[in-house]
């Protein structure tokens, strides 16, 4: 860390959308020791490979990795291959269905393709926790095991809630936050990182580094950000997230879906808008000065540049407006070839040609009227095609591909 920082202005840098911070004095005796002594500080962060994308709810804990790795601290990235095959109990209501190692291995990778969106890779140490779980013994398993009681694991909310209203809870469930509390241990990390609903299994960390006679981690906490619908967790099962793998003009026009009150939400968690200049844009905008779609179109063009580059950022802005702001077709319209099948059905074709994930997902957004077929609105979730020819489709604001039937044998 450069000699020459001011400890108030770091601490404010690292606190800034941070919910807890266990504990204040801590982390500024660390960060004052680190100051001193040149040494970087250990700053974990750990991920469970449960799906193959990270989304912008996930970027909300690495872009607080970033801060800390501007800084000059050392970041670990753990990928929790291990425990991903438990599956983490937290916020469930019921056991959650483990992955395969062959789910884990093919997430994990991936995983370590995106975060070097935002994370330098040369400064960035990428961790598996099966590295040191894989061989902990049967005794080490135990001496582990024996460091936390069950009543303890009962102050859990969901843990506690599953127990009193008779649901089960399977013992390897136990274990997770143990073992994500082992991991601190083994990277000796000075400071974890992660969302609001982990706090037990963080301080967890603290426990045991206590008990293997570390000092222990200070723990941060980063609010859980709500996805598209402005009410719930972003989460792709729930379809409400912004993909950090989406197309620029996908991501773009996301982020220019949300409302205007949870734009500055976005703003405090996503943008690396120094704080002093988002109170000064969020003051013009309450007072007129700046339009809110304005406001919104820098935090798309920032979210998009840093995902995809500033040259695409830009074409996805230019299409945004072209295609949603002006109503005008876009300049390229991906074609495909469609085998015609008597009396087609749209949701099918939907599916079939990648504009939909499912016939039901399909059907749901023709009932919302969001499908279009040659600019005419479609609300039968019946509709069928009558005959074989091209047509334009158009699913949403920013979805289009024309569609050629041709018969069987034609070629594709």
């Amino acid at each position: 860390m450069n000699d020459l920082q001011k400890l108030p202005s770091v601490t404010s840098l690292i606190k800034r959308g941070v919910v807890d911070c266990i504990t204040d004095d801590g982390l500024e005796a660390k960060l004052k020791r680190s100051q001193e002594s040149g040494k970087p500080l250990v700053v974990k962060a750990g991920f469970d490979p449960t799906a193959p994308d990270l989304h912008l709810g996930h970027t909300v804990l690495i872009q607080k990795l970033k801060h800390f790795q501007d800084l000059g601290h050392q970041i670990c990235f753990l990928i929790g291959d291990f425990t991903g095959m438990i599956g983490d109990p937290t916020g469930k209501s019921e056991t959650r269905k483990p992955l395969t190692p062959e789910e884990v291995a093919v997430n994990a990778e991936t995983y370590k393709e995106q975060i070097f969106k935002i994370l330098a890779p040369e400064k960035t140490r990428i961790v598996l926790n099966s590295a040191w779980l894989d061989n902990l013994s049967s005794a080490e398993f135990i001496r582990l095991a024996s460091q936390l009681t069950v009543a303890r694991m009962l102050e859990r909310e969901d843990f506690h809630a599953r127990y009193t209203e008779g649901r089960p809870i399977s013992i390897h469930e136990f274990l997770y936050p143990l073992i994500q509390g082992y991991d601190s241990v083994m990277l000796q990390a000075d400071v974890e990182i992660g969302g609001t609903d982990q706090l037990f299994n963080l301080l967890m960390g603290r426990d045991l580094q206590r008990a293997w006679g570390q000092d222990p981690q200070v723990v941060i906490t980063m609010p859980l950000l709500e996805g598209l619908d402005g009410v719930n967790k972003m989460s792709k099962s729930l379809g409400n997230y912004i993909g950090i793998s989406e197309e620029p003009e996908t991501m773009y026009g996301k982020v220019m879906s949300v409302s205007d009150d949870l734009m500055w939400r976005y703003y405090e968690l996503l943008s690396d808008m120094p704080k002093q200049d988002l109170q000064v844009l969020q003051r013009d905008v309450n007072v007129g000065a700046v339009h809110p779609m304005d406001a919104k179109r820098s935090l798309a063009l920032e979210l998009t540049a840093r995902f995809h580059g500033e040259n695409d950022a830009r074409n996805a802005a230019a299409h945004f407006e072209k295609v949603v702001t002006k109503k005008e077709l876009p300049d390229e319209i991906p074609e495909k070839k469609i085998v015609y099948e008597p009396s087609y059905w749209l949701a099918k074709l939907l599916k079939d040609c990648g504009l939909a994930p499912s016939t039901s997902e399909a059907r749901r957004l023709i009932v919302q009227n969001a499908v279009t077929i040659d600019g005419v609105k479609i609300a039968d979730p019946g509709y069928t095609f009558s005959d074989s020819t091209t047509v334009l489709l158009k699913v949403g604001k920013r979805k289009f591909m024309r569609i050629r039937f041709i018969a069987t044998g034609d070629g594709q």
